[in-house]
């Protein structure tokens, strides 16, 4: 399928000394890179590799994701982090949202060198989503769960509608994530906002109770919402992720 103008994967060769230093992020579910475009090029353009696939069943049509797996959105991002991996001394992951949940999963199958997280998700506001297995042959969309960004003018380019079979999955996503945090023992750097219309406050407080991780830090965001990486904290999770990978790569960041 077509895939629509501004959604397009962002990667990065890097350049300099940091350029030995990897970052496989991911975007979230419905939405695209655009959401993560900003932080991505910040990354780059201080030298770092960087790779920011196009999840399969995204930027296209929700009836697209509608066909797609959780194991497919998971292979594509592992796939991008292994050819990242095999070319850095120190690679991290990165995520928002799904995106997040994404970037858990990795750092419980593969050893990164540490894991940033924005909002991401484990559980789910609406009760009824641990019954979307059934409920897709009833209603095969929902409303859109895009866009929920505090700063005006702002849109991550989401779909227009939230498949509901794409819901089942993301709840299989969820449920094999959880069953596996006892397994990342990364340093883990999660961004939580505030306000958050997306994903409920149990999926960070999931974390902080079954993360392997010895090193866990939780930053509260007070002045965004669901996708922060696009609102007015979005400066505040850049420096914060740049100072991350210095502390825990073992060296100064050569482009500060």
């Amino acid at each position: 399928m077509t895939i629509t103008a501004g959604t397009e994967a962002f990667s990065s060769e890097g350049s300099g000394p940091n350029a030995r230093f990897g970052i496989a992020l991911s975007h979230g579910f419905t939405g695209s890179p655009a959401s993560m475009l900003d932080w991505a090029k910040q990354l780059a353009g201080a030298g770092y590799a960087v790779t920011l696939p196009l999840l399969p069943g995204h930027g296209t049509s929700w009836e697209d994701l509608a066909t797609s797996r959780w194991q497919d959105w998971y292979g594509a991002f592992e796939a991008e982090y292994l050819r990242l991996a095999a070319r850095t001394e120190h690679t991290f992951v990165a995520g928002l949202s799904m995106g997040g949940t994404l970037a858990l999963r990795t750092a419980a199958d593969h050893h990164v060198s540490g894991v940033i997280a924005v909002n991401p998700g484990l559980s789910f506001y609406d009760p009824l989503a641990r019954f979307a297995g059934i409920l897709r042959y009833i209603r095969p969309s929902v409303d859109p769960i895009g866009d929920d960004i505090k700063k005006p003018g702002v849109s991550e380019a989401a779909y227009a509608k939230t498949p509901v079979a794409a819901v089942h999955q993301l709840h299989r996503l969820f449920r094999e994530t959880i069953s596996v945090l006892d397994r990342v023992t990364a340093p883990t750097l999660v961004f939580q906002s505030t306000v958050d219309r997306v994903v409920p406050p149990s999926s960070v407080a999931t974390i902080e109770k079954r993360l392997g991780s010895k090193e866990l830090e939780v930053v509260r965001l007070h002045n965004s919402y669901h996708v922060a990486t696009m609102d007015n904290d979005a400066g505040q999770i850049f420096e914060q992720t740049r100072a991350f990978i210095q502390q825990h790569s073992g060296t100064g960041d050569e482009q500060l």
